[in-house]
């Protein structure tokens, strides 16, 4: 089994990822903002995947082993908060709405030099209060602990557009629908029509960070039409689809270090 790096500070930092990049599993003794300027971020945990575009950030507790993966070029900024400063009140990851000022608090401070001066402490004690408003968004695609529901998941997950009824599933994997349906409510806490919505709007923004035409996402997500996806889409995530494509587009300069 690979180690876990343990890295006891979070670090506070911008970087940029190329696609497809990742950074293993590891562990803070920190809590930590993780936050996609550009691009799409998923992070990974024993209990599930947060996947999010530039309007929302995720928390992730100290002591939390997680691992990133970049969807589309991305800028990614971490601000690393001290365990003994929860603003969120939370000891377990959550997705968070991002606001313009939100949004420019994160970026200004994971590009601060490393040496607090009192104009960064005065940011980050508006960044902090700025948190404690952020709402929070069911974003969480959770992971199943039982065989059968891994089962079902796992199908699901290779094939998103499968649109076949927990029914047709449960015969394949030998459970009722009725056994399943229970499962995924008492193991994830969702009912299965919302835990596929959520896998497939998951895939749709990693369909659209890789620059995937609104159409193709539709289909491939397994949405009837490419009005139908972009309706939900922007119910949940505040824009249309059209809208994120065309923001992933952007280029950034290389990283420096």
């Amino acid at each position: 089994m690979k180690e876990i790096r343990h890295t006891p500070v979070a670090p506070t930092r911008t970087q940029h990822l190329v696609p497809g990049a990742s950074i293993d599993a590891h562990r803070h003794d920190d809590h930590q903002i993780v936050y996609a300027g550009r691009g799409t971020i998923a992070v990974t945990t024993v209990a599930g995947t947060w996947v999010t575009p530039a309007t929302r950030a995720i928390w992730v507790p100290a002591g939390t082993v997680h691992a990133h993966q970049a969807h589309g070029r991305l800028e990614l900024h971490l601000v690393g908060i001290p365990s003994g400063e929860n603003p969120l009140g939370l000891d377990a990851p959550a997705v968070l709405g991002v606001g313009p000022l939100l949004r420019e608090l994160i970026i200004a401070h994971a590009g601060a030099p490393e040496h607090e001066s009192a104009e960064q402490l005065r940011l980050r004690a508006v960044l902090l209060d700025q948190l404690r408003l952020a709402p929070q968004q069911p974003l969480h695609l959770p992971t199943p602990s039982t065989r059968i529901l891994a089962e079902v998941c796992d199908i699901l997950r290779s094939d998103p557009a499968d649109g076949r009824s927990l029914a047709e599933l449960g015969r394949q994997v030998g459970a009722s629908d009725r056994t399943l349906s229970r499962m995924f409510r008492r193991d994830l806490g969702m009912t299965f029509t919302q835990w596929r919505t959520q896998l497939r709007l998951h895939h749709a923004l990693v369909l659209l960070a890789d620059r995937t035409p609104v159409t193709s996402v539709a289909h491939q997500c397994g949405w009837s039409s490419a009005s139908t996806f972009i309706d939900v889409f922007r119910r949940t995530f505040g824009h249309t689809p059209g809208s994120h494509h065309a923001a992933v587009r952007k280029d950034f300069a290389p990283h420096r270090s």
